[in-house]
């Protein structure tokens, strides 16, 4: 059977914690930014995880990660 191959684009845009966990940056931070609020700023600015239910769509997307 073949190498399965990795999707590029999500390669670039997630990577793995060390635990196993898919960190990913969040939405909503490239323009507009001067209606949104000085918190809701910050809060964009750190990393959180995939939800759970796409957990398994991404790991798919990922097979040597």
């Amino acid at each position: 059977m073949p190498k399965m191959k990795t999707h590029r684009a999500t390669k670039k845009r997630v990577s793995f914690t060390g635990t196993g966990k898919i960190k990913r940056n969040r939405m909503n931070r490239r323009h507009l930014l001067n209606v949104k609020t000085a918190k809701r700023k910050a809060r964009l600015r750190r990393p959180t995880t995939v939800d759970k239910t796409m957990e398994a769509t991404v790991k798919r997307m990922l097979p040597y990660g």
